[in-house]
């Protein structure tokens, strides 16, 4: 308790209550393991975040993606400290409800003082909660993380960081040893004090053998229906907003592209016309 007091005071504008708050949100998702699917989504502004909360969504997660839907990078490897600070207060702002958690981004918890460092930095813009990815090399980050009194998300499976590293998206848990390794991280960080675990593009028996190894929920995206806990998706491709690369898996439920293009259309030509 006197770690989260010293970060309540080191955060300044942010309470201690507010601290109490995320907690007790970051253990609501916790809690639903085996009893309720979790509902996740991205979220990268204001309105969406302001219009997930009001849907119920359970988690809302400021991804890193923000890179390849928000800015137009290749990948997530582009994304900063910066960028991830700007987009998390956005949606922070919007949300009453849904647990925020914002995404550490490559090279920002390279070690476990300057996971710490930018972890408060996440809270202190408005996250509940802070995400990285990878497992037993994580560890001692985690573990600093959390000690602090800010709840972790972990990722495990494909990790998007890592796909120069890799050459490319990978599916992972093709092998009995893939899984095993997958798993000893996911206790790893189970112990390390994380509320809930990333699964990302694991296959789907694998994701299930995985799942009913851990006592957290784990969150699925790319590993089949009800092999995980809950499931994420980017809200661009729920939505149908990002028409240029749609996963796979992902399920498109709506045509904002094709609306905004429609209306956008209609607009120029009611100025060409000068029927406004």
């Amino acid at each position: 308790m006197n770690r989260r007091l010293t970060l309540c005071k080191a955060r300044g504008s942010v309470t201690y209550s507010n601290i109490m708050k995320s907690i007790n949100k970051a253990n609501r998702i916790k809690s639903m393991k085996g009893s309720k699917p979790v509902s996740c989504l991205t979220g990268y502004d204001f309105a969406t975040g302001k219009l997930l909360d009001e849907a119920g969504v359970d988690l809302i997660l400021v991804g890193d993606s923000l890179g390849m839907v928000v800015l137009g990078f290749p990948d997530t490897t582009h994304v900063t400290m910066e960028h991830m600070l700007h987009h998390t207060a956005a949606v922070a702002r919007g949300v009453e409800n849904a647990l925020v958690v914002g995404d550490l981004p490559i090279h920002s918890y390279d070690t476990p003082s300057e996971a710490l460092a930018n972890a408060k930095r996440l809270i202190a813009s408005g996250a509940d909660a802070v995400k990285l990815e990878g497992g037993l090399k994580q560890i001692k980050k985690v573990k600093a993380i959390v000690d602090a009194g800010i709840p972790v998300f972990g990722h495990m499976g494909m990790l998007p960081q890592r796909v120069l590293e890799e050459g490319g998206y990978k599916k992972k848990g093709k092998s009995e040893g893939e899984v095993d390794a997958i798993i000893e991280g996911c206790l790893a960080l189970q112990e390390a004090g994380c509320f809930a675990i990333v699964l990302e593009s694991v296959v789907g028996k694998s994701a299930a053998k995985i799942t009913d190894a851990l006592e957290i929920p784990t969150i699925g995206i790319g590993c089949g229906t009800g092999n995980c806990d809950g499931e994420i998706a980017v809200i661009t491709d729920v939505v149908g907003a990002y028409p240029w690369f749609v996963p796979p898996f992902a399920t498109v439920r709506a045509d904002v592209a094709g609306e905004t293009k429609r209306a956008a259309s209609d607009y120029i030509e009611a100025v060409k016309s000068r029927s406004l």
